[in-house]
């Protein structure tokens, strides 16, 4: 649905700048840097009013950080907060907005990531952060923030919102 969505706002701002003749269309016929702009803007909007129905549909109590990751802290935890070569280990549940299960550590074991360098989504990286040893927290990536357009090329599709519930969040000692 959002890639036929894609491609159709494309097309439009492909024909809109060239009846226009204000558009910057390559010589190739691929929308130029300012479609894009335009482009990724509204699907940041759109994106923005999907995860906000999710949170009223669902009655959470989450607050948005000016990047744009959705959280709802439900233990902070104790200690100092997680930093950049902290060694964390977590229990949690990943799912796209929709409910579709992707990954949890009940299936794969509990998921051990080094703070500003796993290859981990920079939301959970920047919601972990959040959090001191033996926190728990409810995450929602934009896909600016998780995965993006490629999707992890296993179980979450391109441009697909992420939600990580954080059962518990601790320092591997």
């Amino acid at each position: 649905m959002i890639v036929r969505l894609s491609l159709i706002i494309l097309c439009f701002f492909n024909i809109a700048s060239c009846k226009s003749g204000t558009g910057s269309v390559r010589p190739d016929g691929k929308p130029g840097k300012k479609e894009m702009t335009e482009l990724n803007r509204y699907l940041v909007v759109k994106d923005r009013e999907r995860i906000q129905n999710y949170i009223e549909r669902k009655d959470l109590k989450m607050q948005e950080t000016p990047s744009g990751l959705w959280y709802m802290i439900r233990s902070e935890g104790s200690g100092e907060r997680f930093a950049d070569n902290d060694v964390v280990v977590l229990e949690y549940r990943c799912t796209l907005l929709d409910g579709t299960f992707c990954y949890s550590s009940d299936d794969s074991g509990p998921l051990e990531v080094v703070l500003g360098k796993s290859r981990i989504e920079s939301g959970l990286d920047q919601g972990l952060r959040m959090l001191r040893p033996g926190g728990s927290a409810v995450f929602i990536l934009p896909p600016f923030l998780a995965w993006g357009f490629p999707g992890d090329g296993k179980k979450i599709p391109s441009r697909a919102v992420v939600v990580y519930e954080i059962e518990k969040a601790d320092l591997l000692h």
